[in-house]
């Protein structure tokens, strides 16, 4: 359940700031879409960055699992990924969206994709590990 839920991150990844959000992130990041050498440099070195990403995620899933395994309180899955991405996720990705020179504009930009993406990846992981139980 937890490498399905890194692959699942993965593939979300991909299509969130890809399809869906893709144009309005490289905006924020200010690359220029138009900057056709710059983007094939960045996608040649991105293969490490994309393995890193995958560790990270299947280790959010794995200590995902143990909480929701562990929690006495009656929590369902689906409750205990939302509060952990209520009480964790959401703020250190506020933090980050506030402290920096964008203008409010982009910073909720920035905050939104952001946090949106990690909402619905903890709603995926609680559907996942919580029907693999």
């Amino acid at each position: 359940a937890v490498l399905v839920c890194g692959v699942i991150a993965m593939v979300l990844g991909f299509i969130w700031y890809g399809p869906l959000f893709g144009k309005k992130w490289m905006q924020i990041m200010h690359a220029s879409p138009k900057d056709l050498e710059e983007r094939k440099k960045m996608q040649q070195s991105a293969g490490p960055l994309y393995v890193i990403q995958f560790v990270l995620s299947v280790f959010q899933a794995y200590v995902l699992a143990h909480y929701i395994a562990g929690w006495g309180g009656g929590a369902s899955p689906m409750e205990n990924s939302l509060w952990i991405w209520a009480a964790f996720i959401m703020p250190m990705v506020a933090q980050g969206a506030m402290w920096n020179n964008d203008s409010a504009k982009v910073s909720w930009a920035r905050f939104l994709i952001q946090a949106g993406y990690q909402l619905i990846l903890f709603i995926v992981f609680a559907l996942v590990l919580g029907s693999w139980r």
